[in-house]
C-alpha cells in the first residue's frame, strides 16, 4: 500500500493538471458511474487526506480515490503516449485542454457531496502530511491501546494517518524497538519521539523521487527490503517476517541486534522467514 507521502505527490500531480481548468473529458468505467458527466465543470483542487484522495470539482462534487495497493493516477500530455497499464485497468479518466489523469486500477471510486467528505475519511487519525497534524492527539490515539503490537498501531489510519509498511519498519528501527513490542512497552521517552519522527520522515521525502530515511550515502533505507543484507549499523543480518492479524500480514523488516523487544512469535505464520531469516537470537528488552 502506497506511504502517505506517495499519496501527497499524487495529490499534487493532479492538483497541478487539472485545478483551475474546465474539464472536456468525463469517462468513469464503474457501473454505477456509467453516465456521470463532468465536462463543462471546473476542478476546484485535489488534496491528499491521509491515502485518500480527494478532487473536489465545481458543483459542490468531490471524487473520491483511493489507489490501495495497485491503483495509480498518471497523468499525460496532449498526444503522449498512455503508459499505466491496459485499457481495461482505466477506472477514470479526466481531461482538460492541456492534461489528461488517467486512473488505473483504483479499488475505490465514488462521488460524494464535498459537504459530505467526512463520510469517507472521517475516521482518520491526524494526517501527517496535512493541516490538521496533531502529535499530541496522535500519540494518545497509539497509546490507547498499550497490549497492540506496535507495528500494527503505526499502520492503524485511525491513530494517525499516512504511515505504510515502509515507515513502519523504519520508524521502529530509528527508535531501536522491534515492531513486535507492544505499545505499552515502548519507553516513555522514545513513545515522545515518535509523532515527531514520524512526521520528518515523510515530509523529507514528500518531495523526493526516491524515498531515503538514512542520510547515508548510496543506501536508501535502513531495514526495509534489505533482508538477509546485513544492517547498515552493526552488520548482523536484517530479517523479515509476516505481521498482521492473519487477515492482511505485511513483510516488516528489523535488525535483531538494533532494536529491543520481542521477534515473531514461534510458529507463526511467516511466509517471508522461509526465505530470508535465519535462526532468530534471543530476544532482549529495551533499554
Amino acid at each position: 500500500m502506497p506511504e502517505g507521502d506517495t499519496v501527497w505527490q499524487a495529490a499534487r500531480r493532479l492538483h497541478d493538471a487539472l485545478a483551475g481548468q474546465v474539464l472536456t473529458r468525463s469517462d468513469l468505467r464503474v457501473p454505477k458511474y456509467a453516465t456521470v458527466d463532468l465536462t463543462g465543470r471546473a476542478v476546484l483542487n485535489t488534496v491528499a487526506r491521509g491515502k485518500h484522495l480527494l478532487t473536489r470539482v465545481e458543483g459542490g462534487v468531490t471524487l473520491h480515490s483511493h489507489l490501495r495497493m495497485e491503483g495509480a493516477w498518471k497523468v499525460y500530455a496532449p498526444g503522449e503516449r498512455w503508459r499505466g497499464g491496459p485499457a481495461h485497468q482505466i477506472r477514470v479518466i479526466l481531461g482538460t485542454a492541456d492534461r489528461t489523469a488517467v486512473g488505473y486500477r483504483l479499488p475505490v471510486l465514488e462521488f460524494l457531496h464535498t459537504s459530505a467528505e467526512e463520510r469517507a475519511v472521517g475516521h482518520l487519525g491526524p494526517d501527517l502530511l496535512g493541516p490538521d497534524w496533531d502529535p499530541e492527539r496522535a500519540l494518545a490515539n497509539l497509546l490507547a491501546d498499550p497490549a497492540r503490537q506496535l507495528g500494527e498501531a503505526l499502520l492503524d489510519q485511525r491513530n494517525l494517518a499516512g504511515i505504510g509498511n515502509v515507515y513502519k519498519s523504519e520508524v521502529c528501527f530509528l527508535l531501536g524497538v522491534t515492531p513486535w513490542l507492544t505499545v505499552g512497552a515502548l519507553p516513555a521517552d522514545r513513545a515522545a519521539k515518535l509523532p515527531a519522527l514520524a512526521k520528518k520522515l515523510l515530509e523529507v521525502n514528500r518531495e523526493r523521487v526516491v524515498r531515503r530515511t538514512t542520510g547515508l550515502p548510496h543506501q536508501d533505507l535502513f531495514v526495509y527490503g534489505r533482508a538477509p543484507r546485513p544492517c547498515l549499523r552493526c552488520r548482523t543480518s536484517v530479517r523479515v517476517a509476516d505481521q498482521g492479524d492473519g487477515s492482511q500480514e505485511r513483510p516488516t523488516y528489523w535488525c535483531p541486534t538494533c532494536q529491543a523487544g520481542p521477534a515473531p512469535a514461534p510458529g507463526s505464520p511467516q511466509r517471508w522467514r522461509e526465505r530470508y531469516a535465519r535462526t532468530s537470537p534471543p530476544s532482549r528488552k529495551p533499554d
